[in-house]
């Protein structure tokens, strides 16, 4: 015959000095190991709806004694589970007995809490394994988080297995993965896949965002080039010697963007199409300011108020859709750096100032 465990003596065992009388224990719970362990139908019934059912399953027989089964764990595992219904009945519970007792009996309280539907319970378990997660024993956890449906651990245990995917792949549990459930290891591989696919896919979002940001540079230096003049190219009307010789704000693109004109103003390929790719480039560029520019009238970069080249330039955008792809991201890029360097108002700056968290 198993060894008793009555829980009448169990508020003393956790709140000693207080005077806490309970009625007789009126259940009997059987463990796999042929443990018995007396309980109260009461708090098992309002804690659970499983228990519940199997205690009005139970009570129905001929036997005087109610008695009902908890398999599938030791017993010192499935006494720490009541223990914890009981922790539910009474206001002042330690938490770190609670945590004592997560930490000791973390997975099979996974699995009986999810088998017997206690949800607070078997968030805690999840939130307490978690915590632990090693790349050794992620596989065994992964396969219970999938069995006890518990997706917060199942994140956790896939968030470790990117990490440290190698370390994973030394593992006693990946190697019996790899044998006997080629299923879930495929599931695995396939979600690795599809990380790296989304890493990819945002390195190249970052890098055309980047290109269409520095495009966008390019046309401000152009028109900054063309209105105001910079070290050695600028309108007209403008005297380069009496300006002040501090370098600008983009230095290396408007330097880059003089050798490109010096080159285009002497080039005698720069007419025929295709033939010079420096040439190429300017044309390309002058074409995009022209397209996006929101004052031709009295823009003074060449070409941006050319009604024919705009003909041509139109003509020739109709046909192609790779072009007005690349005008609209650019005039996005340039609408977003404007509103990033407008200068916040006062009353908002002052109304964030005090309202900020500290």
């Amino acid at each position: 015959m198993g060894v008793k465990t009555e829980f009448n003596s169990y508020t003393l065992w956790y709140e000693a000095g207080k005077d806490y009388a309970l009625p007789p224990a009126d259940v009997v719970v059987r463990t796999s190991d042929g443990q018995t362990i007396l309980a109260h139908s009461s708090i098992l019934a309002s804690t659970s709806p499983v228990l519940e059912r199997k205690i009005d399953r139970a009570s129905r027989g001929w036997n005087s004694v109610c008695t009902i089964r908890i398999s599938g764990a030791p017993s010192d595992a499935v006494i720490a589970f009541l223990h914890l219904l009981y922790f539910t009945r009474i206001s002042t519970v330690e938490a770190r007995m609670i945590e004592d007792i997560l930490e000791k009996h973390g997975m099979q309280l996974l699995a009986l809490s999810h088998a017997y539907q206690i949800g607070w319970l078997k968030k805690q378990c999840e939130i307490i394994i978690a915590t632990e997660l090693t790349p050794d024993r992620v596989i065994d956890v992964l396969k219970i988080a999938k069995l006890c449906n518990a997706p917060r651990l199942y994140q956790q245990c896939m968030k470790i297995i990117v990490k440290e995917f190698e370390e994973v792949q030394r593992s006693d549990g990946w190697q019996f993965l790899r044998r006997y459930d080629p299923t879930l290891e495929l599931e695995i591989l396939e979600f690795l896949e599809d990380i790296d696919q989304r890493k990819r896919r945002w390195k190249q979002q970052r890098a055309a965002q980047d290109a269409y940001q520095r495009l966008n540079i390019a046309i401000d230096c152009l028109e900054h080039i063309f209105t105001e003049g910079c070290s050695e190219i600028g309108p007209r009307n403008v005297d380069l010697s009496r300006r002040n010789k501090g370098p600008c704000t983009w230095f290396g693109t408007c330097q880059g963007l003089q050798l490109l004109l010096h080159h285009f103003s002497m080039c005698e390929k720069r007419s025929a199409p295709g033939s010079c790719i420096h040439c190429k480039r300017m044309w390309q560029l002058l074409q995009l300011h022209a397209s996006i520019c929101d004052h031709p009238e009295s823009c003074k970069v060449p070409l941006c108020n050319d009604s024919r080249f705009k003909m041509k330039m139109q003509r020739e955008g109709k046909s192609d859709k790779t072009w007005r792809l690349l005008v609209k991201r650019v005039a996005r890029a340039r609408v977003m750096s404007a509103l990033a360097s407008r200068k916040m108002p006062e009353v908002v700056f002052r109304s964030w100032a005090k309202y900020r968290v500290k």
